[in-house]
């Protein structure tokens, strides 16, 4: 089967700013793929080169097996783009939005509002579909903007970033929107600085460090990198008393805890996991510092 993305030795410079120095990266069909990355590192810049925004400056980058530089037309009637800002126009109800954004992709009049009251029932946004979108919370603009994605369903959605901004109940609503998609048969690209986004929604997460993918895998792929987590002993307020590196083996677990036990130390013992927090600043960290 053809990927839905494919990307080969990506490079891309800004002025004399090498943003990407040779990304390598395969994302299959139907998957959630979540790409991390601190600010600058160019997450962003991918995306807006498999979306046509950008041309690179060598590699290829292929989406559903179509040349993101030699096609673009072809690649944009594939995919759909939401980007960290909504782009909704506040004066017009959630459903003009749809039906007008429908009649620009060439629908029928008739076909453009049948197709947004769909949306508007798949976006849990149909009782709200009269009123002016400027009176919208945060999430319900990101939910018409997702909603907008799929006037014209897309083979590949692109997600920029997309629940910055959102407290954390509109987060996770979104989440379980993506997941929807997903569930669907949309491949999800996906850029975050959540590592809880990437943790709980991403089949498999790459992440970038100075220009090139620093590692990929699934989220336990990554978190086994850093280790077995620890033992904590904490007291009654929850103040870090003592913590010993485990390998997750019950032996060492068990060691640990004697450890513990014989130094005469008192309060909870709980055992941390390795988060992808703890990979993202080992990978980071450890680049820096070489």
């Amino acid at each position: 089967m053809t990927p839905a993305i494919e990307i080969r030795d990506l490079r891309k410079r800004f002025g004399s700013h090498d943003v990407l120095t040779g990304v390598d990266l395969t994302v299959e069909s139907g998957e959630i793929f979540a790409l991390l990355g601190p600010n600058g590192a160019g997450k962003t810049t991918i995306v807006n080169i498999l979306t046509t925004l950008v041309r690179p400056d060598a590699g290829t980058a292929r989406v559903t097996g179509i040349d993101v530089a030699s096609d673009p037309a072809a690649v944009a009637q594939r995919i759909a783009l939401t980007g960290q800002a909504a782009a909704v126009d506040e004066v017009l109800t959630a459903r003009e939005n749809l039906a007008m954004f429908g009649r620009l992709s060439g629908l029928s009049r008739r076909d453009a509002h049948t197709r947004a009251d769909d949306l508007l029932e798949r976006f849990d946004l149909a009782g709200a579909a009269t009123r002016r979108v400027g009176t919208f919370s945060g999430g319900m603009r990101r939910r018409l903007d997702l909603a907008l994605s799929f006037v014209v369903q897309p083979v590949v959605l692109f997600l920029d970033e997309p629940t910055t901004g959102l407290d954390t109940r509109s987060r996770r609503e979104l989440w379980q929107i993506i997941a929807s998609l997903a569930s669907a048969g949309t491949t999800v690209f996906l850029t975050t600085q959540y590592l809880e986004e990437a943790d709980q929604l991403a089949d498999r997460i790459a992440v970038l460090h100075e220009g090139r993918i620093a590692a990929l895998g699934t989220a336990d792929d990554l978190k086994a990198r850093v280790g077995g987590g620890s033992v904590q002993l904490r007291d009654a307020d929850g103040a870090l008393l003592r913590e010993i590196p485990t390998d997750g083996s019950v032996t060492s677990l068990r060691r640990a805890v004697d450890d513990i036990d014989r130094e005469g130390l008192a309060g909870d013992v709980t055992i941390a996991r390795p988060t992808l927090d703890d990979v993202f600043l080992a990978l980071t960290e450890t680049k820096e510092a070489a």
